[in-house]
């Protein structure tokens, strides 16, 4: 049995700032503006030895007609639902608020217990007038600082007594595929998630970089069990208006850093841009498996017979050399063929952890290489006689020549083409080396 506990409050009482203390990481973004979380953001954290999920969410405003402000409410009403416990973040340098009173009443309504946490209680005079907070009816408060940790432990000895003696988290499971979902702002990778999740886990709409956190969801349904991660859209950098999206883009980043398998998505109307390709070739080099979702498929109007074989050349055709990559139509919208892009990730990720025997890799490479000998070099005949997988993430192949040095580019790519039409890697990018003999 899990148990989740809901940090909840108005808009920059701190309660993303909490969230990483609790974590201890910055998993959340934190900056003096309102209104910088968005999502619901989740992790796990351990007091008194029991563990438990955490939720942060983005700034309660009710009533507000602002888009995002009215999303965030149902946000944080989910989070409400989903929590055993909610801790309820105020402020005590600026008391007691209308937006505190708004909330404290869907509070009162709801049947969990509520723990207040006062914030920003750093010194004797925030400690006196920290003490209004009682007046909002509800019988556990607590005196905090997120920013330095005072009374944060006072606070979780209550949260672990409320948890019953059985309820403690399953141990995360590291062995899981890490899938995410990567892109250019705005292509409709949020709502890929949520049609995957059959939630919504995310905000969704169509001003660009909606989604700055990157959200991570354990999916365990239709016998398939990963990790999906949710990032928020890379952009040109001369497009980077502020810190928050740069530090969203960094997110984004260390997030493809941390999955196995990457879904770039594309959007099918504006084709596959010279940003597509940049965070294409980044992945790349990260050596993350890649599949390529074209997105918004049922947008495409007078779709001939061929029309989806002419575009997944044309994008092979802008990927090259590299162009092994499975290559899926989709409609996060209609949901069309996106279980079908999970079936292939998760090939693309086992593809990623093949290892060949190095009996069969030189019985079948030696082959190619005497059908097809490197080229002379100022008189020199390079011969490779030995083949062999080295031990590493990215699959990685070491062929032991005479004149390691003087093999070029185009026989390399030869070579690699006979390990990809011999052996399954498609979507994982293969790595070749040359050593002296």
């Amino acid at each position: 049995m899990s148990y989740t506990v809901a940090i909840v409050g108005r808009p920059n009482v701190g309660k993303s700032t909490f969230f990483n203390r609790l974590l201890e990481e910055r998993k959340a973004i934190v900056d003096d503006v309102s209104g910088v979380t968005r999502d619901r953001q989740y992790g796990v954290t351990e007091w008194n030895g029991r563990s438990f999920n955490v939720i942060d969410t983005g700034g309660f405003v009710h009533g507000s007609e602002d888009v995002f402000e009215i999303e965030i409410c149902k946000q944080v009403k989910t989070a409400i639902d989903e929590a055993d416990v909610i801790i309820f973040m105020t402020d005590a340098a600026t008391g007691i608020t209308d937006l505190d009173d708004s909330l404290a009443n869907i509070l009162r309504r709801a049947t969990k217990p509520v723990l207040v946490a006062v914030n920003k209680v750093d010194n004797n005079n925030r400690y006196l007038e920290a003490t209004e907070f009682y007046i909002l009816g509800f019988e556990q408060v607590f005196f905090i600082s997120s920013m330095s940790g005072s009374g944060t432990g006072e606070l979780l000895d209550a949260v672990t007594a409320l948890m019953p003696a059985e309820a403690e988290i399953a141990v995360e499971k590291t062995d899981l595929p890490k899938i995410a979902i990567i892109g250019q702002p705005n292509v409709g990778k949020s709502s890929l998630l949520n049609a995957l999740t059959g939630q919504e886990r995310t905000i969704v709409s169509d001003i660009a970089g909606t989604t700055r956190d990157t959200i991570h969801t354990h999916y365990n349904l239709f016998q398939k069990e990963f990790m999906l991660i949710d990032t928020a859209g890379i952009r040109k950098k001369n497009k980077e208006k502020d810190d928050l999206e740069f530090y969203s883009v960094i997110r984004a980043i260390k997030a493809m850093d941390e999955a196995d398998t990457c879904l770039l998505v594309l959007d099918a109307e504006k084709g596959i841009t010279a940003q597509d390709i940049n965070i294409f070739s980044l992945a790349a080099r990260k050596g993350k498996g890649i599949v390529l979702l074209v997105n918004k498929w049922d947008l495409i109007e007078d779709k001939a017979t061929n029309t989806a074989r002419d575009y997944e050349h044309e994008l092979k055709k802008r990927i090259a050399p590299f162009n092994d990559i499975p290559i899926i139509f989709i409609s996060a919208k209609e949901k069309t063929r996106i279980f079908k892009a999970i079936e292939i990730a998760l090939e693309v990720c086992e593809n990623k952890k093949q290892r060949i025997a190095t009996s069969k890799l030189n019985e079948v490479m030696l082959k190619a290489i005497e059908a097809y000998h490197a080229p002379v070099v100022r008189g020199n005949s390079i011969k490779i006689k030995y083949v062999m997988q080295l031990p590493t993430h990215v699959p990685s192949f070491a062929f032991f020549a005479n004149f390691p040095d003087d093999i070029k580019t185009p026989y390399k790519n030869y070579l690699e083409n006979q390990l990809r039409s011999h052996f399954n890697f498609k979507g994982v990018p293969v790595r070749i080396f040359f050593r002296k003999k």
